[in-house]
């Protein structure tokens, strides 16, 4: 689809001006001081007269005093992470933070290593790992999410620089696809809580839409795993997404308002007393009038909010209450002429969503144990509504009337324990999910209801000898529901893993891990009934997947890290579509639902590739992240058959991005990503042309005979943003430009197919009436410039 960038000149060039405006004010050099907590990790108890220093900034520090705190007088404003070192102690690294007018209170926790005399001298590393998953996870901070070219500030684009995470270029989505898996492989979680989906108008049954849910204010940092799962996140086959939030600041109440291109946003920071603190967003879009000036058919708007209360009962007992919610509708853009339009207008339907999750976690303290209750319910709406010729004058023109609910109650216990060298942890799980679906089309009425209880346990033991050279862990999860007698038996859903890692030398680590994943079938699968009310798809199993990998990572000065890491994954029990005999987990990458239609476990899949990565990070000033990844992602319907490429099949991603903070506090970075060409279906003209067959679905209908045959050309994209911050004694002003796709690249689609309302054959029985088709071209790509104003106070 051409854009029409003419229609948005007037907008940008007003936006300009607003941003201009405040920056003829010059700020005054400022500094500021840095009060926080040292605490040890396991007791909760201060920890006194520990060295606390600012990374980058050598000779800036402070000690403890006798109650743990701190405070760090004159530093620059800037982000930087907090190093403590004490006699006894793990010399431990903090989160990043932003030091402006409303710098939070900086709590770091220590470990106490009784079998040190010393303080340790190791300097803790930026490019961090854990022992139960030394591969394929990545620790996002936050200068990335902060200032990520192209990201606009949104999580599931900010991770796409990292090594296996590929993107489709076509369209305006978020899905998530990771070492060829499907966008429906993925699992979320925020504090410990999980989240079903994390993106506004989400795919039912998949992933993806069009921007993130999760207000990038709130976040902390993010722990990015591909690989290598913990045994206390179930359901995830490619990745897992850990968010950690910010507490609330206990010192003061601070606010933060961000007017951007396409939403507005407020969020807070603050306390309620000594005890108990709070952090809070809220989000009102206008993108419907940004997609409405870029000439596009459909116009999404959404609102959506966080909140985050943490508080102390006690010294050694903690509550965390969060809630993540959204409201999304999305409506056509009827009066956009042209036969692109008029192609997206046939098919697409007006889309209604309301999401939300809330949870509690409630953490006690005791000594060498933590343990955890969790509780947390999510629920998702979900509303299509579709008329021909988008007529709804009348209820003969009704093609379909949606309306699905899903909704999740979990319950999780969690004990760790700290054995010297030893890690143990522990924990079981209880979950009750519930979905109806009520779907009202010409030529069915369709209704289904299911419920499901389910339970899971985990256990896992990490080790690491006292040089921390070699860690070694090893875990162990099973899953099970009552949806039918086999997933009851817990031995079928058996998911061991295994990860070590040996330190070479003090530059080169090499590490590998391996494991079986599982996961259950979407509940539209799951509860998809036939005509006589009977749920069709009983013979279902769990997804399974096996995974493996090995990896080497070389530091230098930990500001330099080079690492190659080459996996292999192998799917089987994958469900079949009986309907279009290709795979589920090649669908999903559009909106609407996915899994609502007869289906078989026969289907299996392999993905297999090398991933490499540089990185070189110089605390306050410079950020590169590089990442190559050569892989092959491939299905087949039954073991034997041959193996085909997979819709997510695009062979290779290069991405490179890079932030360079440059003097009086301005910021530049830029980001190239190089896609290959994905698979594509030809279209079936002869049963797209029938007319019973086009008034059915709107749109035409793939031949998968000829299933993945094609391919569509590579793509390239040039992302560039700049940043300029004024800071004054009690506020931070921030101006940003963010310019998506700065060349232009267009993506070359294969022409589509679409009825010109002329029926060829008037005389003919009705099954055999065709419509005259025509051709509409299919290209897409053009400049998309953000910009935004952010005020902290």
């Amino acid at each position: 689809m051409t854009v029409k960038l003419r229609h948005i000149g007037g907008i940008v060039w007003l936006m300009l001006l607003f941003c201009i405006v405040p920056a003829v004010a010059t700020a005054a050099a400022t500094t500021y001081p840095v009060r926080g907590k040292v605490i040890d990790k396991n007791s909760r108890k201060p920890v006194a007269y520990a060295n606390v220093t600012v990374t980058g900034l050598p000779g800036k520090g402070a000690s403890t005093d006798s109650l743990g705190v701190f405070r760090i007088e004159q530093v620059p404003p800037g982000i930087y992470r907090f190093e403590a070192t004490c006699i006894g102690y793990v010399t431990a690294s903090s989160p990043e933070y932003i030091v402006s007018a409303s710098t939070p209170f900086i709590e770091i926790e220590m470990e106490e290593d009784a079998n040190l005399l010393t303080a340790v001298v190791v300097t803790p590393s930026p490019f961090r790992r854990s022992i139960e998953s030394p591969v394929s996870m990545r620790v996002i901070g936050l200068q990335e999410i902060e200032k990520s070219p192209g990201a606009n500030r949104d999580v599931s684009r900010i991770v796409r620089a990292y090594p296996g995470v590929s993107f489709s270029p076509v369209g305006y989505r978020n899905d998530l696809i990771v070492r060829g898996g499907s966008p429906s492989e993925n699992r979320f979680y925020m504090d410990g809580i999980e989240i079903p989906n994390i993106n506004h108008f989400a795919t039912q049954g998949a992933s993806g839409g069009p921007v993130s849910i999760v207000n990038a204010d709130l976040v902390r940092e993010i722990t990015f795993y591909t690989g290598a799962f913990p045994a206390n996140r179930s359901g995830a086959l490619s990745s897992v997404l850990d968010f950690r939030l910010r507490d609330g600041n206990p010192d003061k109440q601070t606010f933060k308002a961000t007017l951007g291109a396409s939403e507005v946003s407020l969020s807070g920071s603050g306390h309620f007393n000594d005890r108990t603190t709070y952090l809070f967003s809220v989000r009102q879009s206008y993108l419907q009038l940004l997609f409405k000036a870029l000439g596009l058919p459909f116009l999404p708007n959404f609102i959506d909010g966080q909140f985050k209360i943490k508080t102390r009962l006690t010294e050694h007992d903690e509550l965390t209450v969060l809630a993540l919610t959204g409201i999304d509708k999305m409506k056509l853009n009827t009066d956009e002429k042209g036969e692109d339009a008029e192609y997206l207008l046939s098919y697409l339907p007006t889309i209604h969503q309301e999401t939300f999750t809330v949870g509690a976690v409630y953490r006690h303290y005791a000594g060498k144990h933590t343990q955890s209750v969790t509780l947390s319910h999510n629920y998702l709406n979900n509303r299509n509504l579709k008329y021909r010729n988008n007529d709804d004058s009348s209820e003969d023109n009704l093609t379909l009337r949606l309306r699905s609910v899903e909704q999740k109650t979990t319950a999780l216990f969690e004990n760790r324990t700290r054995l010297g060298q030893w890690t143990l942890k522990e924990g079981a799980e209880l979950t009750n999910s519930g979905y109806t679906n009520n779907t009202d089309s010409p030529f069915s009425l369709y209704k289904t209801s299911l419920n499901i209880i389910g339970w899971g346990a985990f256990f896992s033991s990490d080790y690491s000898t006292r040089d921390n050279r070699f860690t070694l862990s090893a875990g162990i999860r099973v899953d099970g529901n009552n949806y039918k007698r086999g997933m009851k038996q817990l031995w079928k859903q058996l998911s061991p893993r295994l990860s070590a890692s040996y330190k070479l030398s003090e530059q080169w680590i090499l590490n590998g891990s391996a494991g079986l994943y599982h996961q259950l079938p979407p509940y539209t699968a799951l509860g998809y009934k036939n005509n006589d009310g009977s749920y069709l798809n009983k013979a279902l199993k769990y997804m399974r997947a096996m995974e493996s990998s090995i990896g080497a990572d070389w530091h230098l000065h930990d500001r330099i890290m080079i690492s190659a890491e080459g996996f292999f994954k192998r799917y089987n029990r994958i469900p079949l579509s009986l309907q279009d005999n290709i795979p589920l987990a090649c669908k999903g990458n559009d909106y609407g639902v996915v899994g609502n239609e007869p289906l078989a476990s026969t289907a299996d899949g392999r993905a297999y590739g090398l991933e490499t990565m540089f990185r070189w990070q110089v605390s306050g000033r410079f950020n590169l992240v590089s990442s190559f990844t050569l892989y092959k992602s491939e299905y087949r319907n039954h073991s034997g058959d041959d193996y085909i490429p997979s819709a997510w099949d695009n062979r290779f991603i290069l991405n490179m991005s890079g932030t360079y903070n440059l003097p009086k506090r301005w910021s530049i970075g830029s980001k190239v990503s190089y896609i290959g060409g994905a698979p594509y279906t030809p279209y079936d003209e002869d049963k797209s042309s029938l007319v019973q067959a086009w008034d059915a679905k709107g749109q035409p209908y793939y031949d998968y005979s000829l299933y993945n045959t094609g391919r569509l050309p590579d793509f390239a994209q040039l992302d560039v943003r700049v940043d300029k911050s004024f800071y004054f004694r009690r506020c931070m002003v921030g101006l940003y430009l963010d310019l998506q796709n700065v060349t232009g690249s267009k993506l070359k689609q294969p022409d589509v197919i679409m009825s010109t309302g002329v029926i060829e054959n008037p005389t003919a029985p009705t099954s055999e009436q065709r419509y005259k088709m025509k051709y509409l071209k299919q290209e897409s790509g053009t400049l998309l410039p953000t910009l935004g104003v952010t005020v902290e106070f």
